[in-house]
């Protein structure tokens, strides 16, 4: 039994990280196409990007135009030189989804443990376990899938920055040329670059030490950026387009609003980086500061627990969520826009986007002084603390926790032997029927619309859509659009702000104010009219209209019925429409 014992404390942490690696990579394997994977921002968004790039081969293409929202500029889309997006280029898209899925856990998993191992040298091997678990925690955290990855590095950047700093190597500094291969700009670049630059500021007034290194390596971190993202700079700097961004309304609320969401970034992430952090990490956190606080107290050294990293990665934690809560202060966000006009619309609330790694850098840090203790009693309990990290991450059903999702849906339809109503990746996409659609009418490359049926679904399966879904697209296109929607626009006051004030989903909305664009088996619509303006529709090229309902006033509009479709595996009845000539 002691062996046993013995083998279980040097070892447990490998059970651990099989088991869950080994499990979700079952599952999904066992499930293929028929895993549940989640359609907001995700499904709709990126995935149907992607596959327009791959359909009309505009991966590698310049001054192209892809057929999505009435045509926009390739460069609007992803770059080809990304890890993630290097998938979507080699693999077939589900594949790439899940190769996405697993480089995200083990970059996140790995580059955690190189970064503990780098601050702990020699000692590290006290700590390997929970170095091990608080990595695999991490990994498998529910991030946004697009940039997972980008998300899953964040370690990876800060031990390249410190093996610079610490030995200003030029092999390093290459690793943070190629480092944006796997991160991404918007979410990220920025945000390191402006640490960084703060970092050589510091250097440079208070240490006068390596500030050479940091100011080097503020340019080769920001140069590799231009060079992997060099479509995104073309489009902030060289383009002359007003886009959408431009006439985004942000909330600009009072002290009591900014403080709400100080708070709110604090206990409940953005779904796009959820660090499921307040069952577990959040609790033990505060316990271990109160238990330190305490110590040093009685030990009159009360000032010198505030140097410890616990406190600084709290520190860094409540900064980022300030910031968070500032962004919504029109005032100061004005001020921003006028300092840097190029990132006008930008979202610099995103440094909440680091937390996830710090809450779990916290959690080693609780974990690490437990083991500090020297007694057995709380190495276990420390062991033990991590496995229930683990365990509340799997079992959390957060917006893109894919994993759960699969297992709760497949389980509920074996034991309840009924459907659920939620689409599982091949029926939301429903390849085969919408390929029948497209050998029926001879498909040549046709602007067409959705309604109640995703335009996501149309764009993944080859169709050219005059709306859509991106965050950056031409104004002059959002009007155009608007006029299209206008019947359906000034009846509902919800679509005036939906896309009035905001327009990344450029949709065919109902004259009923019903959403309609869930990724549900059964939706149901009691307006039986199409709002729209059909000679827009026709000036704007549009010539098919995919329809999961059948209005009444489709003749009226200039439509009529070309067919309607069903396929045994697919839970959508498709009304083809097309304008007449």
């Amino acid at each position: 039994m002691k062996k046993i014992m013995g083998w279980l404390d040097r070892f447990w942490y490998l059970a651990v990280l099989a088991g869950v690696i080994g499990a979700q990579a079952l599952v999904f394997l066992i499930f293929r196409e028929d895993s549940y994977l989640t359609v907001q921002d995700n499904l709709d968004l990126f995935v149907a990007h992607f596959q327009v790039l791959k359909h009309w081969d505009g991966w590698f293409a310049q001054n192209s135009v892809m057929p999505m929202l009435g045509g926009i500029d390739r460069n609007g889309l992803g770059s080809e030189f990304s890890l993630y997006n290097l998938m979507f280029i080699l693999l077939p898209p589900f594949w790439a989804y899940l190769a996405g899925y697993f480089w995200k856990i083990l970059i996140g998993m790995c580059s955690f443990v190189l970064l503990i191992k780098d601050f702990y040298g020699q000692n590290f091997e006290k700590y390997r376990s929970i170095a091990w678990v608080c990595g695999l925690c991490y990994g498998i955290l529910p991030l946004f899938p697009a940039y997972g990855i980008a998300f899953a590095s964040i370690p990876l950047a800060v031990w390249i920055l410190k093996r610079i700093y610490d030995t200003g190597e030029k092999r390093y500094f290459a690793a943070l040329f190629v480092y944006p291969f796997l991160s991404y700009f918007s979410y990220f670049g920025f945000f390191l670059l402006a640490y960084l630059g703060c970092f050589f500021v510091y250097l440079l007034i208070c240490r006068k030490k390596e500030w050479k290194r940091m100011f080097a390596a503020l340019w080769v971190l920001g140069i590799g950026y231009v060079c992997f993202e060099y479509r995104l700079f073309m489009q902030m700097l060289l383009s002359d387009t007003v886009t959408i961004r431009s006439t985004m309304v942000e909330a600009d609320l009072d002290f009591a609003g900014v403080l709400g969401q100080i708070w709110e970034a604090f206990i409940r992430p953005v779904f796009h980086a959820s660090s499921v952090h307040v069952p577990v990490v959040l609790p033990l956190c505060a316990a271990f500061v109160c238990w330190r606080l305490i110590a040093a107290v009685r030990e009159g050294k009360a000032s010198k627990v505030f140097k410890e990293g616990l406190f600084g990665v709290l520190l860094l934690i409540v900064f980022n969520c300030a910031v968070n809560g500032i962004y919504y202060w029109g005032t100061f966000r004005d001020l921003f826009e006028k300092l840097v006009p190029p990132l006008k619309g930008f979202q610099f609330n995103r440094t909440t986007f680091f937390n996830p790694f710090l809450w779990y850098a916290a959690l080693f840090l609780v974990l690490k002084g437990m083991y500090d203790t020297g007694k057995l009693f709380w190495k276990r309990l420390a062991n033990l603390s991590a496995c229930i990290c683990v365990a509340v991450i799997l079992i959390t059903p957060a917006v893109y926790n894919e994993f759960y999702g699969t297992v709760y849906h497949q389980a509920y339809q074996i034991l309840k032997k009924t459907q659920v109503n939620t689409l599982n990746y091949g029926e939301y996409f429903s390849e085969e029927l919408m390929q029948q659609i497209k050998d029926d009418i001879g498909y040549e490359g046709d602007y067409a619309a959705a309604y109640g049926l995703n335009p996501a679904i149309l764009q993944y399966n080859g169709i050219a859509t005059l709306d859509g879904y991106l965050g950056f697209y031409p104004q002059s296109y959002k009007e155009e659009f608007t006029k299209l929607i206008r019947p359906a626009y000034d009846r509902v006051e919800e679509w005036q702000i939906y896309y009035g004030e905001w327009g990344a989903r450029a949709y065919l909305y109902p004259g009923s104010g019903e959403s309609i664009y869930n990724p549900w088996r059964s939706e149901t619509l009691t307006d039986k009219k199409l709002w729209i303006d059909g000679e827009q529709f026709a000036k704007m090229g549009g010539r098919y209209l995919f329809s999961r309902y059948e209005p009444e006033n489709m003749q009226e509009l200039g439509f009529e019925l070309h067919g309607v479709y069903t396929q045994k595996d697919s839970p959508y009845t498709i009304y083809l429409y097309e304008m007449k000539k």
